[in-house]
């Protein structure tokens, strides 16, 4: 069997999303559909000393009609990638991997980035290598897929050649309510994923769900 997972093309997204990327043959950035505001899509976490600080990507969206993912674009006259990016530094300073990891994160937010569907792709595809994941990946706007919701999703894991859907545990009761994968030659299966525990830096206390960048500063290499 050949594994599909879809998924939207989130900010700093948690390592639960890079064991989905993992257990996959092809993933797919889901980045055709309408953009949510205040979703994950631009924002996420990372350690403070209150337990978790939520860093928000300011970005801009068409005025007058629904957006799709790949059109929005980044809000530059807020600076937020220098402000994210300052965060990180003072958060993360005295973690056991800064050395290695800031200037690699500096660099990719130095970048001239316009829609927020790129800056994205970009940090977890360094994530994904950082991590050893070599899974193929593709975008969903560059299939021309016609179904919408779960009729997409079965029409993607045509297009890519896979018979087998593997989805995260959130998506069980609307998936369920919608399940046509049988009937179309496709197997159903969802994510089961355990959060690794490892020692955040400075902090007597685990913070689990962060943004992967926690993991990244504070694993022992």
């Amino acid at each position: 069997m050949k594994t599909c997972v879809i998924m939207q093309p989130t900010y700093l997204p948690w390592l639960g999303y890079f064991d989905l990327m993992k257990s996959a043959d092809v993933f797919v950035f889901l980045d055709h559909v309408q953009y949510s505001k205040q979703s994950w899509q631009q924002r996420n976490r990372i350690r403070d000393g209150n337990g978790e600080q939520l860093l928000t990507m300011h970005a801009r969206r068409a005025p007058t009609r629904e957006c799709r993912i790949d059109e929005v674009m980044i809000d530059h006259s807020k600076k937020p990638l220098t402000k994210h990016l300052k965060s990180i530094r003072t958060m993360y300073a005295r973690s056991r991997n800064f050395g290695v990891i800031f200037p690699e994160l500096e660099e990719l937010y130095g970048r001239d980035y316009v829609y927020l569907v790129d800056l994205n792709m970009d940090l977890i595809k360094y994530g994904a290598e950082k991590l050893g994941i070599s899974t193929e990946t593709i975008r969903s706007s560059e299939l021309e897929v016609s179904s919408p919701k779960v009729g997409g999703i079965i029409e993607i894991c045509r297009k890519v050649g896979c018979d087998r859907y593997l989805s995260p545990v959130g998506a069980r009761n609307y998936i369920e309510e919608n399940d046509v994968f049988a009937e179309n030659g496709i197997v159903l299966a969802y994510q089961d994923y355990e959060h690794v525990v490892y020692d955040q830096i400075g902090y007597e206390d685990f913070v689990s769900h962060l943004s992967f960048i926690d993991y990244l500063f504070n694993e022992r290499s």
